[in-house]
């Protein structure tokens, strides 16, 4: 393989990496905690974007396990977003090259 074929192609995966990442960040994803009583929407760049809370949930004194289960909920959401990233960057690579370096 010569050198400007492959400058070429590492070009063109490169503006197919953006293209992808573009999309990836503009995808959101949900995760529930709680049996559904707590629901978050992350994008795909991990922001945060909604967060529902059932109001039967929200009593005095439970404060601290409130938190506990909007973080997990919050976490869940971001992973989910990470995981689909790696997954669809890792299929722009060739066979046997391994993945992006940062994904």
């Amino acid at each position: 393989m010569n050198m400007m074929k492959m400058m070429k192609q590492a070009q063109e995966l490169q503006a197919k990496a953006g293209k992808l990442q573009a999309d990836l960040a503009a995808r959101q994803y949900s995760a529930e905690a709680a049996g559904g009583q707590i629901k978050a929407v992350a994008t795909g760049e991990g922001q945060l974007v909604s967060l529902k809370i059932d109001p039967a949930l929200v009593k005095e004194g439970e404060g601290e396990m409130l938190e506990d289960l909007i973080v997990t909920a919050v976490r869940e959401a971001i992973d989910k977003g990470k995981a689909d990233a790696a997954k669809e960057l890792g299929k722009l690579m060739p066979a046997g090259m391994g993945g992006l370096p940062g994904f």
